[in-house]
C-alpha cells in the first residue's frame, strides 16, 4: 500500500510539473483556458500576445485601453504583462480595479479550488472575490482615456491658517 501512494504522488508532482503546450494557433483565451482561469478575465480586442511556455511570462496587446463592466469596472490598458501559472496569473499589470469609487492596481488573480466557482484580484492590501461566472467570456471593451490618480495632492502646510488643500 505504501509503495501504491509514493508511486501516485510521484506521478501526480510530474504532472503538475509539465508546462502546458499550446498550438500555434491557440488564441489567448485558449491559453487562459488551459490555465484552469476563465476566458473572460481579458476582454475582447485582443490583437496579438505571446506566452513564454518556460517561465509562463506573457504579454497581450489590445487595439487600445478600455473598460469593461463586471461586478465593478474594469480598467485594461493597451497592454497587460504578467506571469501565467495553473489556476492564477501573478506580477500582473495593465489591469486595475475600481472599488468605491477608487481605482486599484491588480497585482494578482488567483482562482480558488476550480469547481467553487471564486476567484480573487489581488489589489495589494486587499484580495477582492467575485464570481467566476462574470468572467465565462470576453466582454466588449469601451475606448477611455487613461485613469488618473483619485488621489488628492496637499500643499504645504502654514502653521498660522492650517492645511490647504489643491
Amino acid at each position: 500500500m505504501h509503495s501504491v501512494l509514493l508511486h501516485l504522488l510521484l506521478i501526480a508532482t510530474v504532472a503538475i510539473s509539465i508546462p502546458v503546450v499550446f498550438a500555434e494557433n491557440d488564441s489567448i483565451y485558449d491559453v487562459l483556458k488551459a490555465h484552469a482561469l476563465p476566458m473572460g478575465l481579458l476582454p475582447k480586442g485582443v490583437k496579438e500576445f505571446s506566452v513564454d511556455v518556460k517561465t509562463g511570462d506573457f504579454s497581450v496587446w489590445l487595439n487600445r485601453s478600455c473598460k469593461a463592466k463586471y461586478e465593478s469596472e474594469i480598467h485594461y490598458e493597451a497592454n497587460i504583462t504578467g506571469t501565467i501559472g495553473y489556476g492564477s496569473i501573478g506580477g500582473l499589470s495593465g489591469i486595475t480595479a475600481q472599488d468605491l469609487f477608487l481605482w486599484f492596481p491588480v497585482k494578482g488573480i488567483r482562482v480558488d479550488i476550480p469547481s467553487s466557482g471564486v476567484i480573487y484580484f489581488d489589489v495589494g492590501v486587499v484580495r477582492k472575490r467575485y464570481s467566476m461566472s462574470l468572467f465565462e467570456t470576453p466582454k466588449d471593451c469601451v475606448a477611455v482615456e487613461k485613469i488618473r490618480s483619485t488621489m488628492l495632492r496637499f500643499s504645504g502646510v502654514d502653521q498660522s491658517v492650517g492645511r490647504s488643500i489643491m
